[in-house]
């Protein structure tokens, strides 16, 4: 049975005061036919994208919009050359950056990266490396992932055996696509957890560089 707007904003706004790392004081959360809408202020952007994943989790979420504001406390305020050294650095000891492929610029405590991986568990360590760093208020992800040389009828079978072997994921009710190196994933999943398993099941295929989740929550 699927959850009144009412229960689906409380439940939302309960699992974010639950939620330790956060201070739900300042977040406003809406709800409306399982799109949540999340407002008010952060105090910081590792603060945000925690809210966000939060709000994911709870059963009946069909999609997060994401309207907070990163509010810096005036101890955390720093200014971009001291946020570029740091993200140089965290770039640098995060072992699963690959070295000297990344490139990163600030503007206003917003962090830019750009470079090319070979795969997709690469691009979001990048961006891992940087998200708590004292001082940022957001991130651009811009990094690209390589196209190997592998064929699309092997990565549709690498990705359905994947699936068929995820303990989380219904791989039954999941259709699976592949257009050079593009996977499209249809069908209908329980809840955003499953979701999220099975886009990353495809992310982490090699020959992947794109992946165009249309799969359904179902209610």
């Amino acid at each position: 049975m699927s959850k009144s707007n009412t229960q689906l904003q409380t439940d939302v706004l309960q699992e974010l005061k639950f939620e330790p790392s956060i201070d739900a004081a300042g977040i406003g959360v809406t709800a409306k036919d399982g799109i949540v809408s999340l407002t008010g202020y952060v105090k910081s952007y590792a603060e945000e994208y925690t809210a966000v994943h939060a709000a994911e989790r709870v059963t009946g979420v069909k999609a997060v919009t994401d309207e907070l504001k990163v509010d810096l406390p005036s101890f955390h305020v720093r200014n971009d050359e001291d946020i570029a050294k740091a993200v140089i650095h965290a770039l640098q000891w995060d072992v699963w950056v690959p070295r000297d492929r990344i490139k990163a610029k600030v503007a206003d405590g917003w962090v830019t990266l750009d470079g090319e991986v070979d795969f997709k568990y690469q691009q979001n360590a990048a961006e891992n490396a940087v998200r708590n760093l004292t001082g940022v208020r957001g991130v651009t992800n811009l990094v690209a992932i390589k196209k190997p040389a592998v064929m699309p009828s092997e990565v549709k079978a690498n990705i359905e055996y994947a699936l068929r072997r995820a303990a989380e994921v219904d791989a039954e009710h999941i259709t699976v696509k592949v257009v050079d190196d593009k996977v499209i994933l249809k069908g209908n999943v329980s809840s955003w957890a499953e979701r999220s398993e099975a886009e990353r099941v495809a992310w982490s295929t090699p020959g992947v560089r794109t992946v165009e989740d249309d799969l359904v929550i179902a209610a």
